[in-house]
């Protein structure tokens, strides 16, 4: 839509409050207000819903892999092979042995629930999630027959056990006796505590070298699952059909949906359910700038009328005020991207800020999985919702320019 000079002139005089205008300049104003405000939040509520997403996949699969080849009864005996092949189908970046047992461990004289993780020395150096996480201690510590183990730092707090302490792992996995099974108890000392951002893991984990978990649970030179990784997770289901046909008979396969499909599927669905209600701020908006311009309209039907007597055609005046009304939408918009790039910016100092005033835990790291407020800003969701409040913005000039446009100036300036 091209404006001629005498409509940038007119539209520009519109734009700005003439003598006894303030409370449509106000109104203007606020609408303006408004549309920035649900830009702004909706880029600030998807970037969090994808920032969560991201996270909690890039850590659930940093622990547990895009997918998960389970042996019968727990347990893998021929697991050399089965990594081998897995390796080789097509798709598949790494296969590694892995054993995850639930256990008890005590320390200090408390005991809480645990979930032992037996990995190979060099699998866990590799291991970016964890050896990147690391609060104290020395991870590199760890080597087969050492006795050292690895634990989170939300259990080292329930346990009280820190790099040095002594921490007891009781498998109820243990020797007959004449009166029963006696649960197998086993003395590790901690080298290091991780703390990879995700509150169960944190509070649950102890990681130690295979061959001690293999010692510890009895399984002579058994694994309990090959955890696998693939170039394209999204896509993983080629590769899920290959390795049940390589494992058929001797485990399940499970991928990384299927493990976590509640939570990834009510993220999904709040995600779509916020985009939804947060886009009924815009529309709030428009109607907004809907107001002003009609309230625009019937302050310079004089103008309007002189306008048109003077030569001005109706498409002009059309042109002028649809042009009014998708600038304030525009304005709108920039400040909302504004608005919502500086708050992703500081979101944790805010977060910070709002408990420190109000004293109250926002970021319960136990109820939100993740310990700091996350984003991940998608430039296609921020276009859509430039587009959409644009868009929403345009079809709201366009009853006022109508109505402008149909100015009769005969009827207008009859007794003038």
């Amino acid at each position: 839509m091209i404006l001629n000079r005498y409509e940038r002139t007119i539209a520009k005089r519109y734009l700005l409050p003439g003598k006894g205008e303030g409370f449509i300049f106000l109104v203007a104003s606020i609408s303006l207000g408004a549309v920035a405000l649900g830009v702004a939040a909706l880029i600030i509520v998807m970037s969090v819903m994808n920032g969560f997403r991201a996270e909690l996949f890039d850590k659930i699969v940093g622990l547990n892999g895009h997918a998960i080849v389970q042996g019968y009864e727990g347990r893998l005996t021929d697991w050399q092979r089965i990594a081998d092949q897995a390796r080789k189908v097509p798709g598949v970046t790494s296969a590694l042995p892995l054993i995850a047992q639930p256990l008890m461990a005590s320390a200090n004289g408390r005991v809480e629930g645990v979930l032992v993780r037996g990995v190979r020395r060099q699998d866990l150096l590799a291991n970016r999630t964890i050896t990147s996480n690391i609060k104290s201690g020395d991870i590199r510590s760890l080597e087969p027959g050492s006795g050292r183990v690895a634990i989170g730092t939300r259990l080292a707090e329930q346990l009280g056990a820190y790099p040095g302490s002594e921490i007891s792992l009781i498998s109820p996995e243990g020797r007959a006796t004449p009166v029963g099974t006696v649960p197998r108890i086993a003395s590790y000392t901690v080298a290091a505590t991780f703390e990879v951002g995700v509150y169960d893991y944190d509070n649950s984990f102890i990681i130690m070298p295979m061959e001690d978990a293999q010692n510890l649970l009895m399984m002579g030179d058994q694994v309990g699952m090959i955890e696998v990784m693939v170039t394209d997770p999204d896509k993983i289901q080629p590769q899920v059909a290959a390795l049940q046909n390589i494992v058929a008979g001797k485990g399940a396969v499970v991928d990384w949906r299927s493990m976590n499909a509640a939570l990834f599927e009510a993220l999904e669905v709040e995600r779509v359910a916020m985009f939804v209600v947060l886009s009924l701020i815009i529309l709030v908006a428009v109607f907004n700038i809907l107001s002003s311009l009609i309230m625009l309209v019937r302050a310079k039907t004089r103008d309007i009328a002189i306008l048109r007597t003077m030569g001005a055609s109706r498409h002009g005046m059309m042109k002028v005020f649809v042009t009014v009304g998708t600038i304030i939408g525009s304005l709108g918009i920039v400040l909302g991207l504004i608005i919502g790039a500086i708050f992703l910016f500081f979101r944790q100092s805010v977060v910070n800020g709002i408990q420190f005033l109000t004293g109250q835990n926002l970021w319960d790291p136990s109820v939100r999985f993740l310990s700091e407020l996350p984003s991940k800003t998608d430039p296609f969701e921020v276009t859509a919702i430039v587009v959409l409040a644009l868009l929403l913005s345009f079809l709201s000039t366009l009853y006022p320019a109508w109505k402008a446009a149909s100015t009769d100036p005969v009827q207008v300036l009859r007794y003038e």
